[in-house]
This record gives structure tokens, C-alpha cells and sequence, in this order.
């Protein structure tokens, strides 16, 4: 019985760490600093899962509820039921009326729930009468995706990122524990409550949360301002070596990371979870004649992305919109794989628009093809009759793939005709690796090369250019 002598990846060791056993932190019911008010790490057990039905078919009603049971699953629950209502528009107080409201506590009581999650951001008014009237914490969408993107953030810029946005949701949020917080209280208002020391005008303890909230926020951005710059740096040096760029987005759980895993050979973190990856990787790779270019991976979009997740990850969600390409990944299982098309589609124009840019060319790619059968392949190429059907698994049509990358990517254009010094040996590299070469010559002044090359290489070439 032999052994498998290779080095584990990167990816192999993350997903290796993630099933390991942990100290759980985080446990104790002492509450402290800001953790005394709404602004607390989520810990999800036994859920049940409410969803309004406001328009579009049921069908769709019961897609997006399963998809927040996915969600639910990946931050780490038990999802024990779920029910969705049909309404003109969620109830301003309650988000399903006092009625249903009843009948949840029920549902939620038989079950054994101790936490309600529902399909949609909660207003914190509806968030407080939830709680109130359930007995049961209560977690919106928001705050579930929220808190998955806090268990799977690795780098640095990744765990600000998830904190400042986490920070931008939980603001409005805050609100006392109970009547346990301490207050302070000015003039008459406070009574003989107050106590001797206590009384004139002070400063709430929501107010101090608020206010160091804030500057937690400042200083965030800032820092996230910093990296940004870092990142432009090394996208200014690849658009100055003029190196085409491929952005892989798509739904999360799509299978980009293992796209990237197989177009260029690399072991990124591939898990079958919603948001396993959040930091975003560049690779380089080659095209099949030899031209380079890089990919990278993306944050996985969802239906209904929360917008303070999509500020946060700005900077990072950049990389779509400067792309030479935008190979959009749809996953070929899915259901309704055209809702999760349009769910990319949205942001990826939001941002675009914001920036004040245009969409790059899209080349989508349907994963997962290996699971398909005969039927779901003609209904997908009805919907997309674009795209390339692939499975990063087995490999099936990645050859096909890297082809259709090879003659979307941008080509050398400018024909020259040097003789190269053999001191500057790197250029004819360059020609040889960057450049479509027509014809070589060797004299006993240097190389001759006569060559189609981009415009960077050309201007590098300048000084050896004959004229006869």
C-alpha cells in the first residue's frame, strides 16, 4: 500500500484547517464594550426560515427560500422548517403581520427552534418586533450572508473588508439589551433614578457605541484605501506590460476557483459551500500559442448581494470592470440558472455604471457539464447559446475553453523588423514569449526579427528598427 508523496496546496491545507476541531470563541454571555448592544457575532443552531412571496412565480418564492436554507447551512444551522407567505409587500412592523406572526410562534415553538431567519432585510424597527413577539432571536439575510463572509475572510483586506461592512449594517441597528444597559439621563428626565453623579447632561451608552463605531468605520476605510492603492500598483504594472486580463465572476458555488484551479494549474481553496472563497487571487497563465495574460477569481455573487457588502468589496469588485474579459461562470445544476445569470449581470453593471465605465466583453461559461443530461443541455443552450459547457472536475471542454480565451484575448499588432544586439538577449525573449515571430536571422551584429508584438514591446524595440 503505497502513499501519496505530493505537497497538499493551498487550497488543501484551508479546507484541512476549516474541518479541523476549534476553540469555540466568543461563548460567554458577558457582555462588553459594544457587544452590549445589537453588534454581536450571529450563532445560528436550530433555524426555521420565513420568506414573503411579493412577486414572480412560486416557484421562485420556493428557489429563494432554498437558497437561504443553503445559506443557513454553510454559516452552520440546523434548518428544521420553512414557510413562505404570499403579500402585496412585507408588513411595515412586522414583515408577515401580526396574524402570521402567531402562527411563526407556533411553527418555531413545535419545531424547536430558537432562531428565525428571514428571506430579506429587515428594518430594525421590524427586527425589534420580531424578537419581541417571537421570544426568539431573529436574523435577516443580510446578517446571514454577513456572517458567513466573517468565517470564510482569510487575508487582511478580506477581514476589514467583511468588519466595515458588518459595522455599516449593525449602526442603524443598535439598540439596548433589555433593560440592563445603563443609560445616563439629563435634567428632570432622569428622575431619582439616576443617582447621585448621574444626573445633568450626559452621554448614553448607545451613543458612545455609535460614536466608536464611527470612528472603527474611519479607520477601516482608510486602511482598505491603502490596500486599494497596493492593488492598483500591480494592475498599473500589468497594464503597463500591456498583459491582457481575464476576471472570472458568476454565482457563488459556480466553481470558479476550480476553473482557475484548471486552466492554470493552481490549488485554490475549492469547497462545496456557499462563499468558500472571499479573497480574490490573480494568476498567470498562457494562452495555447503562448501569449500571457492573467485570471482572476472573484467574490461569489448571490440574489440580493447586500449592499453594504458590495461597498465593502468595492475595491476588489473592481477587477470585473478593468477587465479585457469577464468569463462568467454559471453553474449548470442550478435550477434556474438564468436568475442567477441576471443576479451577476445587475452588480456587475451597477459597478461598471458607478465607475463610470463599460461592461467588458462577457464569454459565459457553463460548469458542471459532467452532470447534466441530454435535456438540461438543450434547455441551457436555448438560454445561452453563447456559451462553452465545461466541467472543471473531469476536465470535459477545457481545452475548448483556453481556444476561445486565445481568440477573445487581444493580439500583437504591430509588425517590426530589428536587429537585436546580443547584449539585450531579454528582448528576443520577449519576442519569442510575448510576439508572433515571422522570421529570425542571425548576423554578426545581433538577431534580426521580423515580428508581429503588442505596443509596449514595439516602443522597447524602437532603437534596433531598420530601415532597409
Amino acid at each position: 500500500m503505497g502513499f501519496d508523496s505530493r505537497e497538499p496546496s493551498v487550497g488543501e491545507m484551508e479546507r484541512a484547517e476549516r474541518a479541523s476541531l476549534r476553540r469555540v470563541s466568543g461563548l460567554s454571555t458577558e457582555l462588553s464594550d459594544i457587544t452590549e448592544v445589537e453588534y454581536r457575532r450571529l450563532r445560528l443552531e436550530r433555524v426555521v426560515l420565513v420568506g414573503v412571496w411579493t412577486e414572480g412565480t412560486s416557484a421562485q418564492a420556493e428557489a429563494s427560500l432554498a437558497e437561504l436554507g443553503r445559506l443557513a447551512e454553510t454559516a452552520g444551522s440546523e434548518v428544521l422548517d420553512g414557510v413562505v407567505q404570499r403579500r402585496d409587500r412585507p408588513d411595515p412592523a412586522t414583515y408577515v403581520g401580526s396574524g402570521k406572526v402567531r402562527e411563526l410562534r407556533d411553527i418555531a415553538l413545535a419545531a424547536g427552534a430558537d432562531t428565525v431567519i428571514c428571506d430579506g432585510e429587515l428594518a430594525p424597527g421590524q427586527l425589534r418586533q420580531l424578537e419581541e413577539k417571537l421570544k426568539i432571536k431573529v436574523v435577516d439575510r443580510t446578517a446571514l450572508i454577513l456572517d458567513i463572509f466573517a468565517q470564510h475572510a482569510s487575508s487582511k483586506e478580506g477581514k476589514a473588508q467583511v468588519e466595515l461592512a458588518q459595522l455599516q449594517y449593525y449602526l442603524p441597528r443598535l439598540r439596548g439589551w433589555g433593560d440592563k444597559m445603563s443609560r445616563q439621563a439629563g435634567g428632570r428626565a432622569g428622575g431619582g433614578n439616576g443617582g447621585v453623579g448621574t444626573r445633568g447632561p450626559g452621554e448614553t451608552k448607545m451613543e458612545t457605541d455609535r460614536r466608536r463605531i464611527h470612528k472603527r468605520i474611519s479607520k477601516l476605510r482608510k486602511e482598505l484605501a491603502s490596500m486599494s492603492t497596493i492593488r492598483e500598483t500591480k494592475r498599473s504594472r500589468r497594464v503597463a506590460n500591456a498583459v491582457p486580463g481575464v476576471t472570472i465572476a458568476g454565482y457563488t458555488n459556480a466553481g470558479k476557483s476550480s476553473l482557475l484551479n484548471a486552466l492554470t494549474g493552481n490549488g485554490l481553496l475549492v469547497e462545496d459551500s456557499l462563499f468558500a472563497t472571499l479573497d480574490p487571487a490573480t494568476r498567470s497563465a498562457r494562452t495555447p500559442d503562448g501569449r500571457p495574460y492573467t485570471l482572476s477569481d472573484t467574490v461569489g455573487f448571490v440574489r440580493h448581494l447586500p449592499h453594504q457588502l458590495v461597498e465593502a468589496f468595492r475595491s476588489t469588485l473592481e477587477e470585473v470592470t478593468r477587465a479585457d474579459l469577464l468569463l462568467h461562470v454559471v453553474d449548470g445544476t442550478d435550477p434556474a440558472p438564468q436568475e442567477q445569470v441576471s443576479a451577476v449581470r445587475e452588480v456587475v453593471s451597477e459597478i461598471s455604471a458607478e465607475q463610470g465605465g463599460s461592461v467588458p466583453p462577457e464569454l459565459v461559461v457553463v460548469n458542471k457539464a459532467d452532470s447534466l443530461d441530454n435535456t438540461k443541455v438543450v434547455e441551457l443552450r436555448r438560454l445561452l447559446p453563447e456559451a462553452i459547457f465545461v466541467s472543471a472536475r473531469s476536465g470535459e471542454g477545457i481545452e475548448e475553453l483556453k481556444g476561445a480565451l486565445a481568440d477573445w484575448l487581444p493580439k500583437p499588432d504591430v509588425y517590426v523588423d530589428a536587429l537585436v544586439p546580443y547584449t539585450r538577449g531579454e528582448l528576443v525573449s520577449r519576442v519569442h514569449t510575448e510576439g508572433e515571430l515571422v522570421e529570425r536571422e542571425h548576423t554578426a551584429e545581433g538577431t534580426r526579427l521580423r515580428a508581429k508584438v503588442r505596443t509596449d514591446l514595439a516602443n522597447a524595440l524602437e532603437p534596433f528598427v531598420t530601415t532597409g
